[in-house]
């Protein structure tokens, strides 16, 4: 708790990667409530502008702790450009906020572009973003955070969208080794922790939807969740919904890696000869 109350505090400074929308827009928010800085970064300019706006309303100071820049993750040299320019204007970083996601849909054999795409963004962007910001933030010395979004599909990889699995079971490992890294680093106060979201009604899973469905959480639900985890001190902040509740979450986990262990096929839970030997597990 004594961390977290470090980090996302009066004037600390927070940086939200794919802030234009969903979930980051919703965690940008709750940090310039809670007084920090916030800068806002995405690839969308008009998303972002208004996005700005609605953090702005709910800071105490906007017109000096607010402010949107246009970012290509998926390009190191627009990362280091963001970082350059957040350390003129605030000197440090105390919460990096990797977010930034793009959904195209994929298939094992269709188009390269998507594969680039969603790799660029979703996996290298995270990596871009930790890289490059992480050393200034352990070497200034004070309370810091790194949250990098991932996925449930990330863990348990259901067919349908590969390229997706791969980007965010990249995230996982990825995150899982910065972890690692910043325990065993010497007199470091930065930690890492990996978002999980659930079913989460944003512009990446809308699809045409206007309406919420009954089954998601909203991204501002998300993110109260995402910071009652870190008030804890969670590595993992696996998020459940309104159809799919933790116990259930744990046993598709569980039944995803007993594959291995049990020398099962790949995917088994999607496989017509262990259809019922999955359903007999989740009523266990």
């Amino acid at each position: 708790m004594a961390h977290f109350q470090s980090v996302v505090d009066k004037a600390r400074v927070a940086v939200v990667t794919g802030a234009a929308s969903g979930i980051g827009l919703a965690a940008a928010k709750v940090f310039a409530a809670r007084g920090m800085c916030v800068v806002l970064s995405d690839i969308d300019r008009e998303r972002l502008a208004d996005a700005e706006k609605q953090v702005a309303a709910q800071s105490a100071n906007p017109a000096t702790d607010v402010v949107s820049i246009q970012t290509d993750v998926s390009d190191r040299a627009d990362v280091e450009a963001l970082e350059r320019t957040v350390l003129e204007r605030f000197g440090r970083v105390h919460l990096l906020m990797n977010n930034a996601g793009i959904q195209p849909g994929s298939s094992l054999f269709g188009p390269q572009a998507n594969w680039d795409k969603v790799l660029g963004v979703n996996l290298m962007g995270v990596i871009h973003g930790t890289r490059v910001f992480g050393p200034g933030m352990i070497a200034h010395g004070e309370p810091a955070m790194l949250i990098n979004t991932g996925s449930k599909q990330g863990i348990t990889t259901p067919p349908g969208d590969p390229a997706y699995n791969v980007s965010k079971a990249g995230v996982k490992a990825f995150t899982e080794a910065l972890a690692h890294e910043l325990r065993n680093t010497q007199d470091c106060q930065v930690s890492a922790h990996l978002l999980i979201p659930g079913f989460v009604f944003t512009p990446l899973t809308a699809r045409g939807r206007s309406e919420k469905p009954g089954a998601a959480w909203t991204a501002d639900q998300t993110v109260d969740f995402m910071m009652e985890s870190l008030a804890r001190g969670d590595f993992y902040i696996l998020c459940p919904d309104n159809d799919v509740d933790r116990a259930t979450d744990e046993k598709r986990i569980a039944w995803a890696a007993g594959d291995i262990i049990e020398n099962r096929p790949p995917l088994s839970r999607w496989h017509p000869d262990y259809t019922s030997k999955f359903e007999a597990f989740l009523k266990k």
